[in-house]
């Protein structure tokens, strides 16, 4: 089944593959507000499909990670082995000691995957209130509009999930868990004016209104706690839909304070609540992959990890185990360069990542320098975590297999 070249064959010169028709698709992408910053979302006329097959196992693994997630969080709480090995700094911790007030750290969250005809493996959960679900739907419904999918789907089953519908229906169950008795509750989408994915907050604004919660959306400066309520633009909130990411928060103390004062006095339900950031580290797939903490996940779990989330630890000069090889964590990260990837803990969107494999021997940071980092990691933002790309699970090493 070739669908790629199916549609593509179906595209009709006079019409689709013609500037006019590129540029009236542009139009109505930056009509339906599909735009990151200035750019469209979508610069070529076709959508990516999944087979059924393939949404089944996507849909099972990314549940059970993020469900995962969950339960490390609390684990997290319990266990200061586990706490530490996520790398939560000071700053973060002053959050993260809030009780947000109901149990789900993670209303919203995602997975960044590689998808393959035979495998899929994760590069990062992104815990912490992502972008995308307004786009999403939105392109899909704008895809789905045009003639050309009209004939594609003569012959053939096309759907689409209405993911702003889940969205929604996941934001109000964090309310009511949070014990939330407004009918209807009035939200607010927060972050920073400027940033490129404004124009989601604002699809998602119109969808959430259009049916029945009155939804704004603000700046966090705009925020103001008093008298026991949180309040924008003259309007009083129950609940806030957090999109300004953590690492905001505590760079711009002064201009979130409300926000923060509002959550520490349970005056208001934020999803995703502060707590989501303990998953959102780049080392929680080194408390999935870590065998110290088997016993927290259930056979059939440790199968989904073992198939979908790659070997990772937060480097460090302590001994390790994968595979056969037991050893020192720096030895083995200097033999097996060419087969890792080094992470910031706390970035996101690929910053400060690199591939061991585009590094020459001594290219990075000196041995001396960076053991005077990691041995701080546990309290420090510029703890890193390492991870293997699939090809290293299969490598050999005289010796042992890693």
């Amino acid at each position: 089944m070739d669908l790629i070249g199916d549609w593509h064959a179906q595209l009709r010169p006079d019409e689709e593959l013609t500037p006019r028709f590129t540029a009236a698709f542009g139009s109505a992408m930056r009509a339906k507000k599909l735009t990151f910053g200035q750019r469209v979302h979508c610069p070529f006329l076709r959508p990516f499909f999944l087979t059924a097959d393939d949404e089944a196992r996507i849909r099972v693994a990314a549940e059970t990670i993020a469900r995962l997630g969950e339960r490390v969080i609390r684990a997290a709480f319990e266990s200061d082995d586990i706490y530490h090995q996520l790398g939560v700094t000071e700053a973060e911790d002053a959050l993260v000691d809030i009780d947000p007030g109901y149990q789900t750290a993670s209303t919203t969250s995602r997975l960044d995957a590689f998808l393959l005809p035979d495998s899929l493996h994760f590069a990062e959960y992104n815990a912490e209130s992502p972008a995308g679900i307004g786009y999403t739907q939105r392109l899909c419904e704008l895809f789905d509009s045009t003639a050309a999918m009209g004939r594609f789907k003569t012959n053939r089953h096309v759907r689409f999930h209405k993911v702003i519908d889940a969205l929604l229906e996941a934001l109000m169950a964090s309310y009511q868990e949070f014990g939330g008795t407004a009918t209807p509750p009035t939200m607010a989408i927060v972050d920073w004016r400027d940033v490129p994915t404004w124009t989601e907050f604002e699809i998602l604004r119109d969808a959430f209104t259009a049916a029945g919660v009155p939804t704004i959306v603000c700046d966090p400066r705009e925020l103001v706690f008093g008298n026991g309520a949180l309040s924008a633009q003259g309007t009083r909130i129950d609940l806030v839909y957090r999109r300004v990411l953590v690492n905001d928060v505590l760079a711009r103390p002064d201009e979130c304070r409300a926000l923060v004062d509002a959550c520490a006095a349970r005056a208001v339900c934020m999803a995703n609540s502060f707590r989501c950031k303990l998953a959102h580290k780049k080392a929680f797939f080194a408390v999935l992959t870590d065998p110290a903490h088997e016993s927290l996940f259930s056979p059939g779990e440790r199968a989904v990890i073992q198939a979908h989330v790659p070997w990772t630890r937060v480097l460090d000069d302590v001994e390790t185990l994968k595979g056969e090889w037991r050893g020192d964590l720096l030895d083995l990260v200097r033999a097996w360069r060419e087969h890792l990837v080094l992470k910031p803990n706390d970035e996101y969107g690929g910053k400060g990542v690199n591939l061991g494999w585009e590094m020459t021997e001594g290219s990075g940071t000196p041995r001396s320098n960076r053991r005077s980092r990691i041995r701080s990691a546990p309290g420090s933002s510029r703890s890193e975590s390492l991870s293997g790309a699939r090809s290293f699970r299969s490598s050999t090493r005289p010796g042992g297999s890693p």
